[in-house]
C-alpha cells in the first residue's frame, strides 16, 4: 500500500471510531441521537456542506465554511441556552453519521419549539425523518413540557410536506422564511393532542 491510501485508511478507521465511541442520549429502533461539539466539525461539513441538502435551507444554495461553522456554533449554544439543538443523528447497526434531527426555541417563552430533519441525500426516503421526528416529539413533550411544536420546509421539497401530514401536524400557512428569501408552507402540532 502507498502511504497516502494508508493515511486514508487510518482517518476513516479515526472517524469510524469516533462514531463507534459517540454517547447517545436519546435513540430508536435503528437511530442514535447526540450532542453537537466543535469537534463534529467535519460532520457538519459533510451534512450543511452538500449542496443538495443547503439548497432547501439557504438562499444561495451553499454555505461558506464560515456559514458552516456558525450554524454548528449556533446548535451548540441552542443546547446550552435552551437543551435543545438538531442533534445529530447516527445509524446505529451501520455506524454511519445521517443529518441531524430536532429542536430550536420558536417561542421558547411560550413552550413553543420549532422541529426540524436535514439528512444527507443517500438517507432521504428510507423512512427516517418520521423515525427521529417521533422522537424528537416524544423528547419535546416528555423532557420540555411544549405546548406545540412548529415546522416549516422549502417550497420545492414537498417530501418534507408529505412527512409533517403523516406525523399529524396541521397546515397554517406560507410563512417569510428569511435564511432562503421565499414563503415556507408551515405548520404546527399540539402536544398532548394525539
Amino acid at each position: 500500500m502507498m502511504a497516502k491510501e494508508i493515511k486514508e485508511l487510518q482517518q476513516g478507521f479515526t472517524r469510524r471510531t469516533e462514531i463507534v465511541m459517540r454517547v447517545y442520549f436519546m435513540e430508536t429502533l435503528r437511530l442514535g441521537f447526540s450532542h453537537w461539539s466543535q469537534e463534529d466539525l467535519p460532520l457538519a461539513q459533510s451534512l450543511w456542506g452538500n449542496e443538495e441538502v443547503s439548497r432547501f435551507i439557504t438562499r444561495s444554495g451553499h454555505f461558506s465554511e464560515k456559514e458552516i461553522q456558525a450554524r454548528l456554533d449556533r446548535e451548540i449554544e441552542n443546547d446550552r441556552q435552551y437543551s435543545v439543538q438538531y442533534w445529530m443523528l447516527f445509524d446505529k447497526e451501520h455506524v454511519a453519521f445521517l443529518g441531524c434531527c430536532g429542536l430550536r426555541p420558536f417561542q421558547p417563552d411560550n413552550a413553543i419549539f420549532e422541529i426540524g430533519v436535514h439528512l444527507l441525500p443517500q438517507y432521504w426516503g428510507k423512512g427516517i425523518a418520521t423515525e427521529a421526528s417521533l422522537a424528537t416529539m416524544q423528547y419535546a413533550r416528555e423532557h420540555l413540557q411544549a405546548r406545540e411544536l412548529f415546522a416549516g420546509h422549502h417550497p420545492l421539497n414537498t417530501n418534507s410536506g408529505k412527512v409533517l401530514h403523516r406525523l399529524g401536524f396541521a397546515y397554517i400557512g406560507d410563512e417569510y422564511y428569511g435564511p432562503t428569501g421565499l414563503y415556507h408552507p408551515s405548520y404546527r402540532y399540539i402536544l398532548g393532542a394525539d
